[in-house]
């Protein structure tokens, strides 16, 4: 996430927003876990599955305005 914004950029979003920071955090592991069990790693049961990417899904969307009104704020 955030692949292609200045590494400095989301660095520094991250040490100043702390709930940037915690869905940051969030949105990862929960990438982890969803993608292990994607490759049946890790078993997790199909209803628990949804509920996991649908959380990551609003981590993502919630991170993404933060960024856009932070970028808005700057120019």
């Amino acid at each position: 996430m955030f692949e292609n914004q200045s590494r400095d950029d989301v660095e520094a979003l991250l040490k100043s927003n702390k709930e940037f920071r915690a869905l940051y955090q969030r949105h990862r592991e929960l990438d982890s876990k969803v993608h292990d069990a994607d490759i049946g790693v890790l078993p997790i049961p199909e209803t628990k599955l949804a509920v996991m990417k649908r959380e990551k899904l609003y981590a993502k969307d919630r991170l993404q305005r933060i960024w856009d009104a932070r970028t808005q704020r700057q120019h």
